[in-house]
């Protein structure tokens, strides 16, 4: 199967003749190649205490949230 579909990716390459088309496939290639997110040492302690933090119970869902600043504006 993977055979099957490289050849048609291949054959589909090799006709074509719309700019776009190719230059989104080179992206793919491109991005594939590499890692797509390089986050920093700083970036990464911060996800790692935010997951931390969530596992613990450390946190307040979306609408209650959003709640609590309508009840706050309306004080406003």
């Amino acid at each position: 199967m993977t055979a099957q579909i490289k050849k048609n990716l291949i054959s589909r390459i090799k006709d074509s003749k719309d700019l776009n088309f190719l230059k989104a496939l080179q992206t793919i290639f491109d991005s594939s190649e590499q890692d797509l997110y390089q986050l920093s040492s700083e970036k990464q302690s911060a996800i790692e205490k935010g997951r931390k933090e969530i596992k613990e119970g450390n946190f307040h869902k979306n609408d209650e949230v959003i709640s609590e600043m309508r009840e706050w504006l309306k004080k406003k």
